[in-house]
């Protein structure tokens, strides 16, 4: 496990899925069940610490040389189920994003365009061994995306507050908020397929439905007794308690679908203002001073 440091969970979100043990090919579904047999296990903020401390080296390593053996472990209806980090590959793809978001003298300067062909052709290597390998966790900044939240309903909101316990090791105590989503991967799917037709019915395709199918056919990839968790993770630590205790996001957006598909316009758009107002007002907290 990590070492533990000062360094600050950067204001990103999660969408993660947990597999069952059944899901993974040997000699893997051996590795997994003797890691969740060790008792705790890495947290988000160790993963994030050990991520963060690749890029403090000069040159930076956007990549990890290695990939990850650790995990996240819970269990659902006493079948333990695991998220692999996959480092490595999530620091690939990452970087690819990384390429269409920053201006090009922006990018040289924070990763050196040596760095980044080194890393573009040891993961075009890697692929060519790897066809079919994909991340069981996705990360946004700054935002949950709209879309994620279509997975899920609010009653599988969970929502504790800094020092309360988490999950269910009494020993469990969270040091900051925590905010989130939990549901069997049936009913992601399910409500995505519902949403996908709503949307359908009512508007010409645009980066909304077009992200939501993203968001689908990557489910589509896993175990259907999986679990799908969306976690707020740091950006607990730029909202106040009062703003995560009233934000019911996942609400909003199955009130917004349930308009659409009842033919109700006005309904679907005060659904969106509440929306794009909660999460406008996050995102301009990056250029606040």
């Amino acid at each position: 496990m990590p070492a533990v440091s000062s360094v600050l969970v950067p204001y990103t979100s999660y969408l993660r899925v947990y597999e069952p043990l059944a899901a993974f090919p040997e000699p893997e579904r051996s590795h997994w069940a003797r890691y969740a047999r060790r008792g705790r296990t890495p947290t988000a903020q160790d993963e994030l610490r050990g991520s963060l401390a690749d890029l403090l080296p000069t040159p930076p390593v956007p990549v990890p040389v290695h990939e990850s053996g650790d995990a996240f472990v819970t269990e659902v209806d006493g079948v333990v189920c695991v998220c692999p980090w996959r480092t490595r590959l999530r620091g690939w793809l990452a970087l690819e994003e990384l390429a269409e978001q920053l201006p090009p003298p922006l990018l040289d300067a924070v990763l050196p365009p040596v760095v980044r062909g080194q890393a573009a052709a040891d993961y075009e290597r890697w692929r060519d061994r790897n066809p079919d390998a994909r991340p069981w966790i996705r990360s946004a900044v700054w935002q949950v995306p709209v879309r994620w939240f279509t997975l899920f309903s609010d009653d599988e909101r969970t929502y504790e507050e800094a020092g309360a316990q988490v999950g269910e090791d009494a020993a469990d105590v969270s040091k900051a908020h925590v905010l989130r989503y939990r549901t069997p991967m049936v009913q992601a799917r399910r409500r995505v397929a519902r949403a996908l037709k709503a949307l359908r019915d009512a508007m010409d395709d645009g980066p909304l439905i077009e992200g939501l199918v993203d968001v689908g056919r990557w489910l589509e990839e896993f175990h259907p007794r999986s679990l799908v968790e969306l976690d707020y993770g740091g950006l607990v630590h730029v909202l106040s308690a009062e703003r995560l205790d009233e934000d019911h996001s996942a609400a909003d957006v199955a009130a917004g679908i349930a308009a659409l598909r009842a033919g109700d316009g006005e309904g679907a758009s005060e659904a969106y203002g509440r929306l794009s107002e909660r999460w406008r007002a996050v995102r301009d907290l990056q250029f606040a001073n």
